[in-house]
């Protein structure tokens, strides 16, 4: 999650959310690895013993990272295709959405995606890889459902865009998180317009 601020959390949020939003904030900018539990709570401005009450372990936090990240963009996405006015506004929504989140004010500038950003400290076979493949995979699926409507008496010719717009999405964000913007965000979604314009 985006913030903008370094000092340690208000107590006026339960100590739930400070530590969600301390340890998104440090696992976004620091690293999963380089993040211990004693930064986490120091941020937060809650015990130690208050992070064991509301989460078993560190590997339940980054969970929850995964998941608030994942919650984040489907309402980045939800609020993007409310506003999409035919099928291929809503198949660019999905690039604007990870442009917003590309914009969004990151204490430390914009690294790329935080999924795959924690997904590449993880083992091979850790849950957190497989939460971080269902929301790419939900990706896919809003790409697929946006196409079929864009192109209802061709499937096999919507099916074969969604690799096509998935690996130009991924490929802008990857350097987007190099240079620290959504200028590539931008740039993929209109090379995704003019393919949209003559599918």
């Amino acid at each position: 999650m985006p913030t903008d601020s370094p000092r340690p959390e208000t107590t006026s949020r339960p100590a739930r959310k400070r530590l969600l939003r301390a340890a998104a904030d440090l696992f976004y900018n620091e690293g999963l690895a380089a993040t211990g539990i004693d930064t986490i709570t120091r941020r937060a401005g809650v015990a130690k013993q208050s992070l064991y009450n509301n989460f078993a372990s560190k590997e339940e936090l980054v969970a929850a990272y995964i998941e608030a990240r994942h919650d984040e963009w489907l309402a980045l996405h939800a609020e993007r295709a409310a506003r999409a006015e035919s099928p291929a506004d809503r198949v660019l929504a999905i690039f604007d959405a990870y442009q917003d989140h590309a914009e969004a004010a990151y204490r430390r500038g914009f690294r790329g995606c935080g999924l795959l950003n924690a997904a590449a400290e993880l083992v091979a076979d850790h849950p957190g890889r497989a939460a971080v493949r269902r929301h790419k995979e939900e990706v896919d699926a809003l790409l697929g459902q946006a196409l079929a409507l864009l192109l209802p008496d061709d499937p096999a010719r919507a099916a074969t865009l969604v690799p096509h717009l998935t690996y130009l999405l991924e490929g802008a964000m990857a350097r987007a998180g190099l240079d620290g913007t959504g200028a590539r965000v931008a740039e993929a979604r209109a090379i995704a317009a003019r393919l949209l314009a003559t599918a």
